[in-house]
């Protein structure tokens, strides 16, 4: 008897196995059991979940995992027949992430990764090896979640040039930030470290949370960013990184006066001069659409240079933004839509030396903490002028003693004009080892 195959256009599954059912890979699998009808009819095929791996088998995960097939040895995948595509959800640079996906690319398998820290560092090598192999090497998921900034750089800006790529790249970091804005217009203002605590206790932030709050999360996406905006090789390790740890709330307070607001901001050039990558605490003028993104967001923003600022913004993390990033590559892989990992051929990526950052130019905010002495402002007055540093306003404000050490002594803030960014490295340099200095100055570039 002849059977009727009610999948769309009669096409067989799609055969996926998922490694790693952390946050991401539950809400992976919710996802398509969710939207599945949906999913197939957009994909041409049907998406179907054959197998599943991770650490802890006997782990309660908080959704039933009995319909999918567990196999123990994650590697075995690559080989099985009924397997079409691999993703991975593990996590890490190098280790069993890293083995698996160079694994599947060599067996010819597509695969789909949330592994911003793996592709930062070994992108292009496995970039080459799906280009050899033929197949897919999807990350949507590894830079800023649910965004579609991956595929709206590599498809929709695809002919423009891209002039500059920045953003809010990190959902702990902003939400540290903002709360501690919040609490200063309540009245009540918070130090980082407070703020910390708070975040850890409501999932915000890890138990180690040094790898977002010194900015190495941001910087990993940042460099994944920067060669897809401008066609050069990934370079992680050119990335200048500052995180928010020492970021205070007097900090808050003085830049919601002079009309900004703290965000820490990844942002890369390609110029004559190099390629520019930097994490850095900058502050954002209110009109400034990155100064109102507030929480765990992230937001990007792309100048091309015929479409004009592109600003995109969403969800940054958790399991359906992430997860929906995820099945969006399925979905490309499902209908053979496949194309270069980073925009073009790995050969036709240029690769660029290191910009200069003394010589950019750009105004700057910096906080000294110094002993309530005579003499001290003239001392810092003295280092500026001495370094060429212009200084548009300067703040001095009085703290009160008590417990916490960032409230001892006089606080000065200055705002320089425009000028080069070493002046004020070298204005630093000049103050190192003063006694009048109370801990090391905060230095803050301004978002113009």
């Amino acid at each position: 008897m002849e059977t009727t195959d009610h999948r769309p256009d009669g096409l067989k599954p799609l055969r996926v196995a998922i490694v790693g059912l952390g946050t991401v890979g539950g809400g992976v699998l919710r996802l398509l059991e969710t939207n599945g009808a949906l999913i197939a009819r957009r994909s041409g095929r049907p998406i179907q979940i054959v197998a599943i791996s991770a650490r802890d088998r006997s782990k309660d995960r908080g959704i039933d995992l009995a319909a999918y097939e567990w196999v123990d040895d994650m590697t075995s995948l690559v080989q099985r027949d009924d397997v079409d595509a691999i993703v991975e959800l593990i996590g890490g640079s190098d280790g069993p992430a890293l083995t698996l996906a160079r694994q599947c690319l060599a067996a010819g398998k597509p695969f789909v990764t949330a592994n911003k820290a793996m592709i930062a560092h070994h992108g292009l090598a496995l970039a080459s090896a799906a280009e050899a192999a033929g197949v897919a090497l999807k990350y949507e998921a590894a830079v800023a979640g649910g965004i579609p900034v991956i595929k709206g750089l590599r498809e929709g800006a695809a002919a423009n040039e891209i002039g500059r790529v920045y953003g809010i790249l990190n959902g702990t970091c902003n939400y540290i930030l903002t709360t501690m804005e919040k609490a200063q217009e309540a009245g009540a203002p918070q130090d980082f470290a407070d703020v910390l605590k708070d975040a850890q206790s409501l999932g915000y932030a890890e138990a180690d949370p040094s790898f977002d709050i010194d900015g190495v999360d941001a910087a990993h996406k940042l460099s994944i960013l920067a060669s897809l905006a401008f066609g050069t090789r990934l370079d992680f390790g050119a990335v200048d990184i500052t995180g928010i740890r020492h970021v205070i709330a007097a900090d808050i307070a003085e830049a919601a006066a002079l009309g900004y607001r703290i965000r820490l901001v990844g942002m890369a050039e390609n110029g004559a001069d190099g390629l520019f990558q930097r994490v850095h605490p900058m502050l954002v003028p209110l009109n400034h659409p990155l100064a109102h993104v507030d929480g765990s967001l992230n937001a990007v923003v792309a100048e091309g240079n015929f479409v004009g600022r592109l600003f995109f913004q969403g969800a940054g993390a958790g399991d359906g933004p992430t997860a929906s990033a995820v099945v969006a590559d399925l979905i490309d892989v499902a209908r053979d839509e496949y194309g270069d990992a980073f925009a073009m051929p790995v050969a036709s990526l240029d690769g660029q030396t290191k910009a200069d950052t003394g010589a950019r130019l750009g105004r700057s905010y910096v906080r000294f903490r110094v002993a309530d002495r005579p003499g001290v402002l003239a001392e810092i007055a003295a280092a500026t002028r001495d370094a060429g540093v212009s200084i548009e306003s300067m703040i001095q404000r009085g703290t009160a003693p008590s417990g916490d050490p960032h409230n001892q002594g006089v606080l000065v803030a200055i705002v320089t004009h425009a000028g080069a960014e070493r002046c004020v490295a070298d204005t630093l340099a000049r103050l190192a080892g003063s006694d009048s200095l109370l801990d090391q100055p905060m230095v803050m570039h301004i978002l113009d």
